[in-house]
């Protein structure tokens, strides 16, 4: 991927100066296991893991606001995060113009960089718990180690594949943006687990799709993807599947406990949008198939 030189965006903040590595919740402390729990419960029921931190950490709900002064852009010479911040950048061109084409404004995310833990309006963040995106503050929230996680121990290694990454949890923004986000957390509340959590598979393949839009349009506009870059983000998409992951935890394959659907689904929804590059080819919800 022929990213360097390229514009980064302006919506980049870089709270990794701000400590926050050992994370407290209401006074107490959080520690690896406790967040390996709420990721876990998370995984398998549905539940978003800030809220269960925040109740874990002995609060009634999630954690406590800390105000924070505005961080500031990430250093020039910070080669990773000029790379998460050119992709942003893009994905606000990208986004930008699928809107105006649909008579519509679109209201970009600001993308945090930490490390070990943040607050955000949706709880407590930990590094733990892999990128996400709050919508409380249309944040995306990234701590850079996961690009190691993601290479070295998930086996999906390349830029492109990191880039998937960015664009998905961009993806949860543009739901947002749509009003499915609200929609879809309405209908939630009135399901049993297991209906909710196939809702959250349907959720999270149309973010892969809307990834693979990104993919698309930006690959048209500026020709900046390599031979084997389309591959790096297929091998990504299938080595976080429910499926591949539960496997490789050593734990028999629950389908009832999906939240985020197999990796052949996640590689089909991603192929889906890169192919057309149309938001209503990204309609996981009428589809009778995934």
């Amino acid at each position: 991927m022929r990213w360097e030189g390229n514009e980064g965006s302006d919506n980049v903040e870089d709270r990794r100066g701000q400590g926050g590595r050992g994370g407290f919740i209401g006074g107490r402390g959080i520690g690896l296991g406790t967040v390996v729990v709420a990721v876990l419960a998370g995984w398998i029921f549905g539940i978003n893991p800030l809220t269960i931190l925040g109740l874990l950490g002995g609060g009634g709900g999630p954690a406590p606001q800390v105000q924070q002064g505005p961080a500031p852009p990430p250093p020039a010479e910070d080669r990773e995060a000029q790379f998460v911040s050119v992709v942003l950048r893009n994905t606000e061109e990208v986004w930008s113009g699928v809107f105006r084409q649909a008579g519509a404004t679109y209201q970009a995310p600001r993308l945090v960089l930490f490390r070990g833990y943040t607050q955000t309006a949706c709880g407590a963040g930990q590094s733990a718990m892999g990128p996400f995106y709050c919508p409380g503050d249309k944040k995306v929230y990234i701590d850079l180690s996961f690009f190691d996680t993601l290479s070295r121990q998930l086996g999906a290694p390349g830029e492109f594949a990191r880039a998937y990454v960015i664009a998905h949890e961009v993806g949860h923004h543009v739901q947002d943006e749509l009003g499915i986000t609200g929609k879809v957390d309405q209908a939630r509340s009135r399901m049993s687990q297991a209906q909710a959590n196939a809702m959250s598979v349907r959720v999270e393949l149309q973010a892969d799709c809307f990834a693979g839009i990104w993919a698309h349009h930006s690959q048209q506009s500026k020709q900046w993807l390599d031979a084997g870059d389309i591959e790096a983000a297929m091998n990504a998409a299938q080595k976080i599947g429910d499926d591949a992951l539960q496997r490789s935890a050593g734990r028999a394959v629950v389908p009832d406990s999906f939240t985020h659907g197999t990796s052949a689904q996640r590689q089909r929804w991603f192929g889906n949008g890169f192919r057309s590059g149309r938001v209503q080819d990204c309609d996981t919800f009428a589809a009778k198939a995934l």
